[in-house]
Parts: C-alpha cells; sequence; structure tokens
C-alpha cells in the first residue's frame, strides 16, 4: 500500500505540474512512467474502503448558494478526450473528477406535434435540454423554457430572483444561445437572439410577443450576465418602451453596467438590481483555448500532433474560470442574507465536436473543468454552497483503437506520449457532427450532493435545486402584499408627487398608470419602484399592475 500511495502521489504531482500558465501540454514520458502502470494495482484509483469517504461527503440539503455548471455537448467520451489528452488515462480532470456524488441523467426531449406529440424524441438539441433543467418540463427540440404547447415556464434564475436570492448567468457563448438563454427568455425558436430576428414571429414585441431573448434578458434582469452576443444589442427595438433605440441603449437607460473587456470587468466592484452587471466581450462566440485541428477520412494515420494555443484567445482575465470567480465575487451575500443561484456553460465543448475539431473541444474541456476548480474551490472554503457539474447532451467524439475507413479522424499524442485517435463518424466533413442520445455524468459537491446519485432526468436537477434553496413557485403569492405609496395624498396643483409601489416581489417590472392614461413599465428593484406625478386637478386613481403576476396595487390621490 506504501508503494502505491508513492506512486499515486507522483501521478498528482505530474498532473498538478502540467497545468502551466494559460496552455496546458502533455507532459513527458518520464513522467509517465512515475506511475507503473504495468504493475500490481498501479492504474488503481482508489485507496482502500471507500465507505467513510462517502458518508462524509454526504451533507443534508439545504444550500446557501448553487452553482450550476454546464459542459454543453459534454458526454463521457468528451470527458474521456480531455482527460487522455490532458493528465494521461490514469491523471485525473481537478474538476469533475473532484466531486465525490456522480450519476447519470436522462436527456431526450420530447415530439412537438403530430400523432407521437409529447413522446420522446431520443435525441435533444441543447433548448429541449436546457428548459428541462432550468424549468422542470420537457420540451420540444428548439424552445426556450416554454412547454410543448408554448406556454411560459418559469426558470430556476427567474423564481430564485423572485424568492430574493441574487442570480447570474455566464457562458462563453452568445449569451442569447440556448443554454444562457433557457434562464432568461421564453420562446418558441431558440434562434430568436434580437429585434431583427425574424424567427421569432409571435415572441417579437412588434406581434404582441415577449419579445427577443436578448430583450427578455434585459426584463429577467440577473445581477450578473457575462458572455458573449454582443451584436444583438446592436439592434433596434421595433415596439415598446424602448422603441427605436438600440438594446445597448435601453440596457444604460435601466440601469446596467455595461462593460466590454478584461479591464472594465476588473474594474466593477459592486453587481445588483440597481446597477446589474451585462459583460459582452465578444460580438459572437469567444474564441477557443486551443487553435483548431481538421479531422479528415483517415487522418488517424497521419502522424500524431499536439495542440497549440490559439492566439485569437481573450486575455486570461476572460476565462471561464475568471469569469466564474468574478461572478461568485459580486453575487455573495452579506451573513444572514439569502444567497445566489449562478449558472455557467463551458459552450465549445459542442461547438468544436460539431465541427469534428478535437483540440478545440479538449481546450474548452479544459476550460470548463478549470471553472469547476473554481466553484469547488469556494464551495469548500464557504462551507454552504451546492455545486452541480453536468452536461446538456452528448456528442459523437469517439476514442478508436483503428483508423476507420470512412469516418473522420485524427491523432494526438497525449499526457502518456502515446497516440490517441479520436472520430467523428456522425456527418461527413465539412457537415455538422450530431448530438448523441446517450444519458451523461452529473456530479456535484455541498448541501444535497446526493441527490444526483444515481439515475435521475434533467428535470430533476431542477427540483433538487428548487428544494435545496427552498424556491416557491407561487410567484403571484410572493406579490401578494403589494402596495402603492404617495408622497402627498392631498397634494396642490401642480405639486410634484412621489408614487412608489412596493412589496412586488414576484414580479421583476410594473406598470403604472394614472387614470386612464398609462405611464409605462418600471424596473423593480427588490420588489420596489418609484416614479413621480405632477398633480393636476380632481381625484386620480394611481395603479401599479405587477407584469409578471398581474396583482394590482392602487392608491387615490385627491388634488387641492
Amino acid at each position: 500500500m506504501q508503494h502505491t500511495t508513492k506512486r499515486r502521489r507522483a501521478a498528482l504531482a505530474f498532473g498538478a505540474a502540467v497545468i502551466v500558465g494559460a496552455v496546458a501540454l502533455p507532459g513527458t514520458a518520464e513522467a509517465v512512467a512515475q506511475l507503473a502502470l504495468n504493475q500490481h494495482g498501479g492504474a488503481a484509483r482508489h485507496q482502500g474502503d471507500q465507505t467513510r469517504n462517502v458518508r462524509q461527503a454526504i451533507q443534508n440539503a439545504g444550500a446557501k448558494n448553487v452553482i450550476l455548471l454546464i459542459g454543453d455537448g459534454m458526454g463521457d467520451s468528451e470527458i474521456t478526450v480531455a482527460r487522455n489528452y490532458q493528465y494521461g488515462a490514469a491523471g485525473r480532470l481537478p474538476g469533475l473528477d473532484a466531486l465525490p456524488m456522480t450519476g447519470s441523467y436522462t436527456t431526450y426531449s420530447l415530439v412537438k406535434s403530430g400523432e407521437n406529440k409529447g413522446k420522446p424524441d431520443y435525441v435533444t438539441d441543447s433548448a429541449a435540454s436546457g428548459s428541462a433543467w432550468a424549468t422542470g418540463t420537457k420540451t420540444y427540440d428548439g424552445a426556450i423554457s416554454v412547454d410543448v404547447d408554448g406556454k411560459p415556464q418559469q426558470s430556476l434564475l427567474e423564481l430564485a430572483k423572485a424568492n430574493g436570492y441574487k442570480t447570474g448567468d455566464v457562458s462563453t457563448a452568445e449569451i442569447q444561445d440556448a443554454t444562457p438563454a433557457v434562464q432568461v427568455a421564453h420562446v418558441g425558436s431558440r434562434s430568436c437572439y434580437g429585434p431583427d430576428t425574424a424567427a421569432c414571429g409571435t415572441d417579437a414585441l412588434q406581434a404582441g410577443g415577449l419579445g427577443s431573448i436578448s430583450e427578455q434578458l434585459l426584463n429577467a434582469r440577473p445581477d450578473v450576465t457575462l458572455g458573449g452576443g454582443s451584436a444583438s444589442f446592436e439592434q433596434t427595438a421595433k415596439a415598446g418602451q424602448w422603441e427605436g433605440k438600440t438594446l445597448f441603449e435601453q440596457a444604460d437607460e435601466r440601469g446596467y453596467q455595461l462593460v466590454d473587456d478584461a479591464a472594465g470587468l476588473a474594474a466593477v466592484r459592486k453587481a445588483d438590481q440597481r446597477q446589474p452587471l451585462l459583460g459582452l466581450f465578444t460580438p459572437g462566440n469567444f474564441p477557443t483555448r486551443y487553435a483548431p485541428t481538421t479531422a479528415t477520412v483517415g487522418g488517424a494515420d497521419a502522424a500524431p500532433t499536439r495542440c497549440t494555443p490559439n492566439p485569437a484567445r481573450l486575455d486570461t482575465g476572460l476565462s471561464l474560470a475568471s469569469l466564474t470567480n468574478k461572478s461568485i465575487g459580486l453575487l455573495q451575500q452579506k451573513h444572514g442574507k439569502k444567497g445566489f443561484f449562478l449558472q455557467v456553460e463551458g459552450a465549445s465543448i459542442d461547438k468544436q465536436d460539431h465541427a469534428a475539431d478535437a483540440c478545440g473541444q479538449i481546450g474548452e474541456t479544459i476550460d470548463f473543468d478549470e471553472a469547476v476548480q473554481a466553484a469547488l474551490a469556494f464551495a469548500k472554503k464557504d462551507g454552504n454552497t451546492l455545486v452541480i457539474a453536468t452536461a446538456d447532451h452528448a456528442h459523437s467524439s469517439q476514442i478508436v483503437d483503428n483508423t476507420p475507413p470512412a469516418a473522420l479522424s485524427t491523432a494526438l499524442v497525449t499526457a502518456d506520449g502515446t497516440t490517441m485517435k479520436v472520430s467523428y463518424g456522425t456527418a461527413a466533413a465539412g457537415g455538422s457532427q450530431q448530438h448523441t442520445g446517450t444519458q451523461v455524468r452529473i456530479a456535484a459537491y455541498g448541501p444535497g450532493a446526493a441527490n444526483v446519485v444515481g439515475l435521475s432526468d434533467q428535470t430533476d436537477t431542477f427540483f433538487t435545486i428548487r428544494d435545496g434553496l427552498g424556491l416557491s413557485e407561487d410567484v403571484a403569492a410572493l406579490s401578494r402584499g403589494a402596495r402603492v405609496d404617495v408622497s402627498d395624498r392631498s397634494p396642490r396643483r401642480g405639486e410634484r408627487v412621489t408614487v412608489t409601489g412596493s412589496r412586488f416581489a414576484g414580479d421583476r417590472q410594473v406598470r403604472v398608470q394614472l387614470g386612464e392614461t398609462d405611464l409605462g413599465t418600471l424596473d423593480l428593484v427588490d420588489g420596489t419602484a418609484a416614479t413621480t406625478w405632477r398633480a393636476e386637478r380632481g381625484t386620480t386613481t394611481l395603479t401599479f399592475t405587477g407584469v409578471q403576476t398581474g396583482k394590482v396595487a392602487t392608491a387615490q390621490v385627491r388634488v387641492r
């Protein structure tokens, strides 16, 4: 046992040593030789009976904070490809592989219409899968947090906000992409990015809908939103209170802090409902960590290569781990207050898998794992945070023994100093590799982590988080005590009167009316919004209506 422990310590030291700076290159054959994999027990990962360790890892549910990390397209194959390359077959991913409670969940979506409506669609897309964990309701491919009939379903982020928690939404994709969108928007088509998107259809503001994903994001008002997708915010609103203004102009008028680079992000010291943070750092998706490789038919027969740094990669202050740490720092609440809900997505594991780009997907998996490490480090220090790491669906990449005769493939030199052949067989060269319908890993640490053990479904994750944070889904009840107060109920004509609506906890906006005159919509800050009115003749009724719950509160003013 002593010799095995020494070998394992050497392996861990080697794993730590290969993470250097922004780019980790595979180790040397000499370092790998210390693992002594050919010796009896040399490949064992466990040291003795694990029963006590498992018992110690189980904590009762009831976390103050939840960090949900999504590796888009990160099936077991993608995890293994990245581990093999970066740390060797006997190595460990320091984040994902350190989470003590592990299970699998099913990812199927539902058929939207026809005779099979509501029955399983065995291979999901990111929109339907994200909607499942975000809302607890399965739906059809392409749907963003609406059910198979198009009815909006409340998301975890919306519920957390209504229940008094701070919230964050982070992605390396466009922030309108499916995974970040499921927490802040409700549309029938995932491509409804901005006001100019024709696919919005009846969801467009000008058609009487809730608006595009970007517009709904501004209404959802997370305390922290970080990602790509600035191009959609250059578009101009076609209807509503901010018609004719760009979404960036609208965000500025609504009190958002806008940043677009690492220096700007580093300068932000506070983010809340008075000044939520909107950081959009690229017009589209983030560049990847590693430069792309191209799989070809017969490609794995060529000389194996190593992944190289991508010169277009963003500042390390905008890495997914850095964004995760920044978000956590901004979302932490003082002692005695409620905590936060944060969703973090590593988006381009999926996107590079679609492109049959092995180095691209490996680098994004390593980036994601570093974000998991950041979340786990905070959770261990905090002692009251649930960390969940999982994927939305599996993907096409496979580790193969021999070069496939017809499928795309590539060969890489791994940390073991040997060759790993990776194959992509669900599309021809230049096509988009397909998602696969297998179950995927879900792993967790902290209060309630045991709820991921065994086989669950994506929708179970919603209930694990909802119940762990104690979130009420009855948002109407949260606004039941809403009221309207005026600074002077009997003002003189021409006097400025301040009108305040409060206790609208279940709402994010209120619509204000002066008699029959619509004064527009106000953002609620911690359930409260105020406006001023110049008193006129007679008796006037001031009405505040919660946009999300429909709760109505009124006050009368008699002008002298």
